[in-house]
C-alpha cells in the first residue's frame, strides 16, 4: 500500500492524523482538474464549477449522511469553525461550553471572540484515564447552566486521540436549545459519520485527513433550520446576486450562495473528493486500514512500556480509532524529542501539550509498515 501514496520512503510515517496523505491516483486526478482549469479557466470556473461543485456535494452527502443542500466546501474545518463562531451573537452574560480536549487552534478562535464580545468559554475537565463513556455524556450534560448557549465539542480530539461519544451530548444540548458545533475533523474515514443521525446545528469535518482527499478539502454542515444564522467571512456575489430579477447566484439556496463561490481560488481539491472515496471503498485499502488498527493496537503496549506511562485511551470501549496518544514522563521536553526522532532516526510523529503536560501521538492507516513502528520504539528506547 506505502507505493499507492507519495511518501518518502526513507521516512518512518507516523503522523497522518496532522495533516493527511494523499494516493497517487487521487493526487493524479487533482493535477488533472488543475490542468483542466488552466486549459480554459473561464469554461471551468464561470460556466461549468456550480454543476461540478454540486455533483461532489451529493457524493459527499451520501457518504457523510446529509443533504447536499445542507453541505458547503470549505478549506479546512478551522474556517468552518470561524464561521460558525463569528456568525453567532455572543455577548456578556452567555457561555459557549467544551471540554478540555480540544484543537488548539479553535480553542484560540472561541477566546479571541469571547475576548472581544464578552461571553465566556468555558472548558470542562475531562480527566485521563478515561474508562466509562457513559462517564464522558454525564459530565458534559451536568455542566449546562442557563447561560449555556453554545456547545462546541471535537468528535475525535486532537491532542488526545480519543473518540469521544458526542451523540447524547448533542441530543441533550438541543433539548435544551443550546446550538450545536461539533467539529469532526478526525472523523470522516475514520469512524462513520451520519450528520442527520447525530442531529448537531453544525458539524465541520476535513477530507483531507482520514479520507485521504487533497490538502485543502473540507466541509461545513448545516442544519435547514439554522442555516440563516450563519455569515460569511467573505462576502462574494452570492450575497447579492448580479442581474435584474436574479434571485440566487447558483440557482440553489441562500446558503449555497453565500459559501459556495467566495471569489478565485482553486476548487481541485474538492472537485477530487469522488476520486478519494473511490480510493476510500477499495476492498484492498480497507483491508490494509484494518490491519494498521491492528498494527496499532501492538504498538500501543511497546511504545507505553518505554515510556513507562499508560496509553491515555484504555483498550476496548470504542475510545481510539487509528491515532493514539501518550502522556510523556514529567520534565521531558516534547518538541526536543520531536525533533531529535525526526533528525536522528527519520520518524515523523507529533508532539503536543495538553492542560500543561506534553504528550506525543501516533497515527497509523493503511500504508504503515511494522518498521516504522519499530524505527519509533528503537528512537524512544535511545531518547528516553
Amino acid at each position: 500500500m506505502r507505493n499507492r501514496f507519495l511518501l518518502r520512503p526513507d521516512v518512518a510515517f507516523l503522523n497522518h492524523g496532522s495533516f493527511g496523505a494523499c494516493p497517487r491516483e487521487v493526487f493524479d486526478e487533482y493535477g488533472r482538474l488543475q490542468r483542466e482549469l488552466e486549459a480554459e479557466p473561464v469554461d471551468f470556473i464561470g460556466r461549468r464549477l456550480p454543476a461540478m461543485t454540486r455533483a461532489v456535494r451529493e457524493e459527499l452527502g451520501a457518504f457523510v449522511g446529509a443533504d447536499p443542500l445542507d453541505l458547503v466546501p470549505v478549506p479546512n474545518t478551522t474556517t468552518a469553525v470561524n464561521i460558525v463562531a463569528r456568525s453567532l451573537r455572543l455577548g456578556p452574560g452567555d457561555e459557549v461550553l467544551t471540554c478540555d480536549h480540544e484543537y488548539g487552534a479553535c480553542n484560540r478562535v472561541w477566546a479571541f471572540l469571547a475576548g472581544r464580545q464578552g461571553f465566556t468559554y468555558r472548558p470542562v475537565e475531562i480527566p485521563l484515564p478515561v474508562e466509562d463513556p457513559a462517564e464522558f455524556v454525564e459530565r458534559m450534560i451536568a455542566e449546562f447552566t442557563p447561560a449555556t448557549r453554545v456547545l462546541f465539542l471535537s468528535q475525535i480530539s486532537s491532542p488526545t486521540a480519543l473518540t469521544f461519544p458526542i451523540e447524547p451530548v448533542v441530543r441533550a444540548a438541543r433539548e435544551r436549545g443550546i446550538i450545536t458545533l461539533i467539529d469532526a475533523a478526525h472523523a470522516p474515514g475514520q469512524v462513520p459519520v451520519d450528520l442527520d443521525a447525530t442531529g448537531a446545528d453544525f458539524t465541520t469535518g476535513n477530507l483531507h485527513k482520514w479520507l485521504c482527499a487533497p490538502k485543502g478539502a473540507a466541509f461545513l454542515h448545516a442544519r435547514r433550520d439554522v442555516q440563516d444564522l450563519l455569515e460569511p467571512l467573505i462576502v462574494s456575489w452570492g450575497w447579492e446576486p448580479p442581474g435584474s430579477g436574479a434571485q440566487s447566484f447558483t440557482g440553489e439556496s441562500r446558503f449555497i450562495d453565500l459559501f459556495q463561490y467566495t471569489g478565485t481560488v482553486d476548487p481541485s481539491p474538492f472537485l477530487a473528493v469522488p476520486a478519494a472515496l473511490r480510493f476510500h471503498h477499495d476492498p484492498e485499502w480497507q483491508s490494509a486500514v484494518a490491519g494498521s488498527r491492528d498494527l496499532l493496537g501492538a504498538a500501543r503496549p511497546r511504545i507505553a512500556h518505554v515510556l513507562k506511562t499508560m496509553p491515555v485511551a484504555p483498550d476496548g470501549r470504542g475510545w481510539f480509532q487509528q491515532m493514539s496518544a501518550f502522556l510523556l514522563p514529567e520534565g521531558m521536553n516534547g518538541p526536543e524529542l520531536h525533533r531529535r526522532l525526526f533528525e536522528e532516526f527519520s520518524v515523523e510523529i507529533p508532539t503536543m501539550f495538553w492542560n500543561g503536560r506534553a504528550t506525543i501521538r501516533i497515527s497509523v492507516n493503511g500504508y504503515t509498515e511494522p518498521w516504522e513502528v519499530d524505527r519509533l520504539v528503537e528512537g524512544l528506547e535511545a531518547l528516553c
